[in-house]
């Protein structure tokens, strides 16, 4: 992918460029201190991805974006600040990653990005990372009302349908999501997340206790007291996928 750098900070660019050079899919076609200098850049050299700083003298990054004319190369935020996470994804961004870059972290990045890019374009082809697998280190976007939340799935330790709803339960929060229990357990790791009956799916690190109960079925404690019953034939299941 042709790639520009926008940082105002040089060593900022200098050691991006370096933890890129394993990369050889990645074309660093350019590097920019500011706004200005970028969208001159994006204008010459159309490139395809953009790993953008925040907070930069003049305009910022997200308001770099808004600036541009015509289709906007993706995006990957680079930033020392987590705070601006949650208006990071409102701008479809690949994905935000904090300084200092951590070199296991930007790995995965690539790799998505790599994978993204071997698939074929279709008509049916739509957000890449909407169908992904989603594990415990992703993160994700959360609205519910006025509130938003910028996640890592790793903390969700329930899943829970209400209706045409599902509720998360993270921390001391309980946001609902409109999705259904069947697509979102579609899209998560299965060697995390266990689908436990009907109504709930549990993250299997948060499982605290489990112990026999009616009909053959088993019922676990969540770190933080949930107590969900496992029915008897997912139970079936659990032990065959738990056990030795």
């Amino acid at each position: 992918m042709r790639t520009l750098i926008v940082d105002d900070e040089r060593l900022a660019r200098t050691e991006l460029k370096r933890l890129l050079e394993p990369y050889t899919k990645i074309e660093i076609v350019g590097e920019a201190a500011n706004a200005e200098e970028a969208l001159k850049l994006i204008e010459e050299q159309q490139p395809e991805l953009l790993f953008l700083d925040i907070q930069m003298p003049g305009k910022n990054g997200f308001e770099l974006l808004s600036s541009i004319e015509g289709k906007s190369p993706e995006v990957i935020f680079t930033t020392a600040f987590d705070e601006y996470a949650i208006k990071a994804f409102e701008f479809n961004a690949l994905d935000y990653l904090l300084k200092p870059i951590d070199t296991e972290r930007l790995k995965e990045t690539i790799h998505r990005i790599e994978e993204n890019q071997a698939q074929p374009e279709t008509p049916s082809h739509t957000n890449e990372r909407a169908e992904k697998v989603l594990g415990e280190n992703d993160q994700v976007f959360v609205k519910d009302g006025e509130k938003c939340w910028f996640v890592k799935l790793g903390k969700i330790r329930l899943f829970e349908s209400m209706g045409n709803y599902v509720r998360l339960h993270f921390d001391d929060q309980k946001p609902l999501v409109l999705k259904s229990l069947n697509n979102l357990e579609e899209r998560l790791d299965p060697n995390t997340y266990f689908r436990a009956n009907r109504k709930h799916i549990i993250n299997l690190h948060w499982i605290e206790k489990i112990e026999p109960w009616f009909s053959g079925g088993l019922l676990v404690t969540l770190q933080g007291g949930d107590k969900i019953e496992i029915s008897r034939r997912q139970a079936i299941r659990f032990k065959e996928l738990m056990s030795l």
